[in-house]
């Protein structure tokens, strides 16, 4: 009787494997963290808009705040003997951990037709990004809302608008208002960008009305064709579904206490970089995970940061009442 030869042993190209040797994953957790960070940062949007600070440790960062020099007229004969500047140091502290985790059983992964891991990324890096920017739009309306930095300077302002969320000629009389209240407050509008924040619902309002802010005779920098819009009296347009505007966060415990805010009223806000700050002591990025005792991949995408108010006149709010 003849013995059937044994099949010869296959030889795999793994394509996980880096240089053909060690986690045959390796390289997937690469690709994923790639495309985590690369889909956070495409969908943040208030972050680069404000000031940040990067530590290695420890938990908080402080941020200088500068008030403006007083002038006197000099006497002849009296001696020059210097004046004080006044100026603060704000601490902002790093908050909890924030996570967004998915766990992937490996029999689904197998039996899927398409690949999930991608896909699955994105939505980590979406959660995030969209929890980073709420944290900070929040700030800019606690900022909006505080009082003076420095004894003489002003307040937090807003810009009372009853029509703003259905009236395009309205809202973009706000803006304008707005950036007067800025300038009015001493804030360098004219050395610094002047961004405005809001719900898609209001910026298409605007974009819709052609002759407001796309007319190129008056100098409108938009297109109503491919739906673009950019400035209004110089201020920088942002979007995002991110802002919880009309959102009532004061009795919200999944946020920290120093950010849950009554924003019911608000249609959106105008700002300097100056108003509020951001501390990160650990960037986005991504845990990689196989367990054999769940036979599954957990993928955790997670950051340390904190956010908090440095200068109050540099925001103004825009509100319904």
């Amino acid at each position: 009787m003849t013995t059937a030869a044994a099949s010869p042993a296959l030889t795999l190209s793994r394509l996980g494997q880096q240089d053909s040797v060690g986690d045959v994953m390796a390289s997937f957790e690469d690709v994923l963290l790639g495309e985590v960070i690369t889909a956070y940062e495409t969908k943040v949007v208030l972050a680069p808009l404000t000031r940040s600070r990067q530590i290695s440790h420890g938990k908080s960062a402080t941020f200088d705040a500068t008030y403006i020099a007083a002038v006197e007229y000099f006497t002849a004969g009296d001696e020059i003997t210097g004046g004080a500047i006044a100026s603060n140091q704000i601490t902002i502290g790093v908050d909890d951990l924030l996570i967004a985790p998915v766990m992937i059983f490996n029999l689904d992964e197998a039996m899927n037709h398409y690949d999930v891991r991608g896909p699955y990324g994105t939505e980590l890096a979406r959660a995030q990004a969209v929890a980073m920017d709420k944290n900070i739009a929040r700030n800019i309306i606690r900022a909006a809302r505080a009082t003076a930095l420095f004894t003489g300077d002003t307040a937090g302002q807003n810009v009372i608008d009853a029509d703003g969320r259905t009236n395009a000629t309205s809202l973009a009389a706000s803006l304008w208002d707005a950036k007067q209240a800025l300038e009015e407050a001493n804030v360098p509008v004219d050395s610094v960008p002047v961004n405005a924040a809001l719900l898609p619902a209001q910026w298409y309002l605007l974009a819709q009305e052609p002759t407001l802010v796309l007319n190129k005779d008056i100098g409108g920098a938009g297109s109503y064709s491919a739906g673009t819009l950019e400035l209004i009296g110089g201020i920088q347009l942002y979007k995002s579904n991110a802002f919880p505007w009309a959102t009532d966060d004061s009795a919200n415990t999944e946020i920290p206490a120093d950010y849950r805010v009554d924003m019911s009223g608000t249609i959106g806000a105008v700002f300097t970089e100056a108003c509020v700050g951001t501390v990160k002591l650990l960037g986005m990025s991504v845990e990689v995970e196989s367990t054999v005792a769940k036979q599954g991949t957990l993928v955790v995408a997670k950051q340390a940061v904190g956010h908090g108010v440095i200068i109050p006149k540099a925001a103004v709010e825009i509100k319904t009442a």
